[in-house]
């Protein structure tokens, strides 16, 4: 008894960290969506509480981004390929896919599971890759410092953002958090998620 227990116990544990991923709503297509794409799409996120934190639905905006490229959060990356315009899906998203043991503001809490009602609208073609680190890496080092990729974020955030407490400096702080595998202080072309040109 006390071993199956153990066994259930280590299962559940094993699989809380898996991405489920439940189809309601499936169509035939002749494209369906695969990392690199475009797509647009409604969504509405709850917490296993069923608190609500985000719908795109609710403001009546659908929500558009590349897939596969780091734009949203993993779960998503891996839990939006395959579908067809049409499709409805439930995505249940553990931690390590999501916000991590960090959370997201006041919003979602660390560690915290994350469930997703989304909706696929319309898969459009990717844009051209733009290479960011390229841009960033003023120097041409082929490693980013604080103040280059501080200078860059400057550049990127319109001034009304600023105003309304986007802080640069922050935002640089949590990129080296994620992206300085080795904490040396800088970001190397091979640590450096963002998109990139792979001949440097």
């Amino acid at each position: 008894m006390f071993r199956s227990i153990l066994f259930l116990t280590f299962i559940s544990l094993a699989f809380a960290s898996e991405l489920v991923v439940e189809n309601v709503v499936t169509n035939e297509c002749e494209v369906k969506s695969k990392s690199g794409d475009m797509l647009s799409m409604h969504y509405t996120g709850t917490l296993e509480d069923g608190t609500k934190f985000d719908s795109s639905v609710d403001r009546g905006d659908p929500f558009s981004f590349q897939l596969g490229v780091g734009q949203v959060i993993r779960g998503w990356d891996e839990g939006l390929v395959d579908m067809c315009p049409g499709d409805k899906r439930k995505l249940t998203i553990p931690a390590d896919k999501a916000y991590g043991d960090r959370g997201a503001g006041d919003i979602i809490p660390p560690g915290a599971t994350l469930l997703f009602d989304v909706e696929l609208l319309e898969i459009g073609e990717a844009p051209p890759q733009v290479n960011v680190f390229k841009a960033i890496d003023k120097d041409e080092d082929n490693k980013l410092s604080k103040e280059e990729v501080l200078t860059y974020i400057q550049e990127q955030i319109p001034a009304e953002e600023m105003e309304k407490g986007q802080d640069p400096a922050k935002i640089t702080e949590e990129i080296f958090h994620h992206e300085d595998k080795d904490r040396d202080g800088h970001i190397s072309h091979e640590e450096f998620s963002g998109p990139k040109h792979d001949e440097l």
